[in-house]
């Protein structure tokens, strides 16, 4: 099933917006900002009722969120947005993604895990594929205001929290042109499958905390070597069986 949603969406932003490249990138961020919105709501209703609360968790959410609101400002930036029935396309898409995203985290957070992880990898992917074949032409325009004030001057307490793989600070990208914006955005996916990875293994509920965290725990070996192989060719991790509890 998750699988096949994910495909779905691949399948609209590939056959209905080809080489819209900007118009694709609106889309594909509008929609990828949606599980995290999902995953805080869930988490401030259990913490709410008293079920469960991981405060770690809702800050990491928050930030992958402000992380995909600057791509998405960006491609808004570039004319993304330009035209109604893009705007229609990634606001419904949204709402629906919203709700199936919200349902599958209350039933089986893993798998919604695994989902997220899935349409990052989709958007590393076609963030990889642009720069390939468009990098010349990238590298002659100039970086969007609003990526030069995120990725150099911004909140970058927010921007390395949800790069859990690593400490803070490590990452700085150079933002000197269009081609370094789309770069950083690439990179940044990528940083978010790291992060849906840690969030399904089995002792996610302790190893998984804020890189600010005084108590940071070191990520187990285990947990390494997976985030490390997702660093490569980017294979599929199946599901794992078994969801978290809520304490």
């Amino acid at each position: 099933m998750i699988r096949l949603i994910v495909n779905f969406l691949e399948w609209v932003l590939k056959n209905f917006y080809g080489d819209r490249f900007y118009p694709r990138f609106f889309v594909l961020e509008t929609v990828a900002r949606v599980p995290y919105f999902a995953f805080t709501s869930v988490l401030h209703l259990y913490e709410t009722m008293g079920w469960w609360r991981k405060a770690d968790w809702l800050k990491i959410h928050f930030a992958e969120s402000w992380n995909e609101l600057h791509h998405l400002l960006i491609s808004e930036e570039l004319g993304g947005n330009k035209y109604w029935i893009d705007r229609f396309v990634a606001h419904t898409g949204a709402l629906v993604y919203y709700w199936i995203v919200v349902f599958i985290y209350m039933v089986a957070p893993r798998s919604a895990y695994y989902f997220m992880q899935l349409v990052e990898e989709h958007a590393y992917h076609s963030y990889d594929t642009f720069l390939k074949e468009h990098g010349d032409e990238l590298k002659a325009q100039p970086a969007p205001q609003v990526a030069i004030k995120y990725y150099r001057s911004g909140d970058l307490y927010l921007f390395d929290e949800f790069q859990t793989a690593h400490p803070p600070e490590q990452r700085r990208p150079k933002i000197e042109n269009l081609y370094d914006v789309y770069v950083a955005i690439r990179d940044d996916e990528m940083e978010h499958v790291k992060t849906m990875v840690a969030c399904q293994q089995p002792n996610a509920q302790t190893a998984f905390t804020s890189p600010h965290s005084v108590n940071k725990i070191a990520l187990p070996e285990g947990n390494k070597a997976t985030i490390d192989m997702m660093s490569g060719k980017l294979p599929i991790i199946k599901p794992l069986v078994q969801t978290p509890r809520k304490n």
